[in-house]
C-alpha cells in the first residue's frame, strides 16, 4: 500500500467548528451578489434571494446538495487530447503563476510592461518546462486594447503551447470568444465538456461578495462544463478577521458559495476549491504571499477542501522579493514544499515576485527545478526490491564498492531528481562562477531559440479568424502574434 504523509495543520476537532460556522456564516450572513441572473438559478436551487438587498442566504441543506453533485475528480487534457493532470485525491501539479502586469528585463533589471512578442516566449518556455504540467496566461500584455486583453492571451497560449491552460476574464465579454477558440481546438463543445483545455479561474471578492464579471464567469464555466477555480483572496487582519479561523471560515464561506453558484447553474459542474489568501502585513501595508503565515494560512483550507472531497488550488511556490535572488529562493521553495507536502492538486506561482504583480522568465526556469524537487519529494520512499538492503549491503558492505551493483545502474534515475544546469552540483573546481541568475538567463537564451509547438491545421485557422475578428472590433487591423 502506498505511503504518503500529508500535511494538515487542523486538528480533526478545528476543522469541524470552522466548517460549521462557515455553513452558519452562509446560512444567516450569506453573501452579496451583483449579477441579476443568477438570482433565479440561486432561488430555484433552494437559497433564500433578498433581491432589494442583493443578497443570498444558503440553508445548510443546499450546501450539502451542492458538495454532493460537485465533482470529486477532474482530469485535464493537453491540445492533442492526452491526459495531462488528474486533480484529484493528493496528486500534485504546477504552472506559472498568472495575470502579472510586469515583467523582469534581465539586460535593466528593471520592470517593464510584457508586449505581445513575450506571450511566445512564454510559451517556448513553459513548453520546455518537464515539472509544469500546465501553461496560464501569465502576464498581460500592455500594447493591446483591455477590451481583446483576455483573449489574445488565451489565443497565443493555444497557438504557441500544447499543454492545457489556466486562464480567466477581467472583462464580461471575453467569455464568449474564449470558449469559441477552445471548442475550435477541441473540436466541437461536446468534445470540450468531455476533454477540458482549461480552467477558469473565478474570483470572490472579499468579504462574502461575488460581482457581476466573477459571478457571470462561474455560470458560464458551469453551463459549458469549463472546470471554475474559485480564488477567494481574504486578507487577514484587512478583509477578513485577524485570526487564522476566522478568516478560514470566511474563505469556506466564499468557496462553497461558489460550489452552490455553479451547481444551482448546472449540476454536477466541475469546480476547484481554491484561493490566494494573504496575511495583512500590519507594518508594511502589504499583502505577502511568501510569508509563513500565508503559506500557513493555504495549507489550513487545503485540507478543509480535501475535507469536502473537492480538488484543490493554491497560489504558493511564489515571492514578493522585486529580484531574482536568496529572498526568492527561500520564499518560493518553502511555498512549494509546503504545496506537495499538503497534497495540493493545482499550485499556481512559478516565476512571481513582487507580490503576484511580476513575472520573470529567469525566475520561471529556476523554479521548475524548484518543482521538480518538490514532485520528487511527493514520491515518498518505497521498496523496490523484495530486500530492503541487507542482501546489497552483505554483498558490498565491506569493499563499499555499490557503484558496481547492478541495482546502481537499474534504479538511480528513479531514487534521484537530476537537475538543470541552472542548479550547481559540479566539483568545486569546474565551477563557472555565475549565479543562478546568471545560469538561468543562459537556459532562457538557449530555450529561446527553440520554435514553438505550433497549433496547425483547421484548429489554427478557426482560432486565427475569431481573434482577428475579435481584435479588429476594437480597433487593433493587424494580429502581429
Amino acid at each position: 500500500m502506498e505511503y504518503r504523509p500529508v500535511y494538515q495543520p487542523l486538528s480533526p476537532d478545528l476543522l469541524l467548528k470552522i466548517r460549521y460556522e462557515a455553513f452558519q456564516v452562509l446560512e444567516d450572513v450569506g453573501f452579496l451578489l451583483e449579477l441579476e441572473e443568477a438570482f433565479d438559478h440561486l432561488q430555484k436551487f433552494g437559497c433564500r434571494i433578498d433581491r432589494q438587498n442583493r443578497r443570498v442566504f444558503i440553508p445548510a441543506d443546499v450546501t450539502l446538495k451542492a458538495l454532493d453533485s460537485a465533482p470529486k475528480e477532474i482530469t485535464i487534457y493537453d491540445r492533442t487530447g492526452n491526459t495531462a493532470a488528474v486533480l484529484k485525491n493528493n496528486n500534485v501539479h504546477f504552472d506559472p503563476g498568472s495575470a502579472a502586469i510586469n515583467l523582469l528585463d534581465y539586460d535593466t533589471g528593471k520592470q517593464r510592461k510584457p508586449r505581445l512578442p513575450d506571450l511566445i516566449d512564454l510559451a517556448k518556455i513553459v513548453s520546455q518546462m518537464s515539472n509544469f504540467a500546465l501553461q496560464s496566461t501569465a502576464i498581460v500584455p500592455g500594447e493591446v486594447p483591455d477590451e481583446i486583453a483576455d483573449s489574445i492571451r488565451l489565443y497565443a497560449a493555444l497557438k504557441y503551447c500544447p499543454k492545457p491552460v489556466i486562464t480567466g476574464t477581467f472583462r464580461r465579454g471575453s467569455f464568449q470568444v474564449m470558449k469559441e477558440m477552445l471548442i475550435a481546438v477541441r473540436g466541437s463543445a461536446n468534445a470540450l465538456k468531455a476533454k477540458p483545455l482549461a480552467i477558469f479561474d473565478c474570483c470572490p471578492s472579499p468579504p462574502l461578495m461575488w460581482s457581476e464579471l466573477t459571478a457571470a464567469a462561474v455560470m458560464d464555466c458551469a453551463l459549458v462544463g469549463i472546470p471554475a477555480e474559485f480564488v477567494s483572496m481574504p486578507l487577514m487582519g484587512a478583509t477578513a478577521p485577524v485570526t487564522y479561523t476566522g478568516a478560514l471560515i470566511q474563505h469556506t464561506a466564499e468557496d462553497l458559495s461558489g460550489v452552490v453558484l455553479a451547481q444551482a447553474c448546472k449540476e454536477g459542474a466541475p469546480v476547484i476549491y481554491g484561493g490566494s489568501p494573504s496575511v495583512f502585513d500590519m507594518r508594511q501595508g502589504t499583502t505577502p504571499m511568501g510569508a509563513i503565515e500565508t503559506m500557513l494560512f493555504d495549507a489550513a483550507y487545503a485540507q478543509i477542501g480535501k475535507s469536502y472531497g473537492l480538488p484543490i488550488h493554491a497560489y504558493m511556490g511564489l515571492s514578493d522579493s522585486r529580484n531574482v535572488d536568496y529572498q526568492g529562493g527561500l520564499e518560493t521553495g518553502m511555498g512549494a514544499m509546503l504545496a506537495a507536502a499538503a497534497g495540493i492538486n493545482v499550485v499556481s506561482g512559478a516565476g512571481m515576485m513582487d507580490f503576484e504583480s511580476c513575472q520573470s522568465w529567469e525566475k520561471l526556469v529556476v523554479d521548475n527545478d524548484i518543482c521538480g524537487m518538490a514532485l520528487h519529494l511527493c514520491q515518498g520512499i518505497a521498496p523496490l526490491t523484495d530486500s530492503l538492503g541487507y542482501d546489497l549491503i552483505k554483498q558490498y558492505g565491506v569493499t563499499g564498492d555499490f557503484l558496481k551493483s547492478p541495482e546502481t545502474r537499474k534504479f538511480y534515475r528513479s531514487q534521484q531528481y537530476f537537475p538543470s544546469a541552472v542548479i550547481e552540483r559540479s566539483a568545486g573546481g569546474m565551477e563557472s562562477g555565475q549565479t543562478a541568475y546568471q545560469r538561468a538567463h543562459s537556459r532562457v537564451q538557449q530555450l529561446l531559440t527553440s520554435a514553438p509547438d505550433l497549433l496547425s491545421g483547421e484548429s489554427l485557422d478557426k482560432i486565427q479568424s475569431l481573434m482577428s475578428a475579435e481584435a479588429a472590433k476594437f480597433g487593433l487591423r493587424k494580429l502581429d502574434i
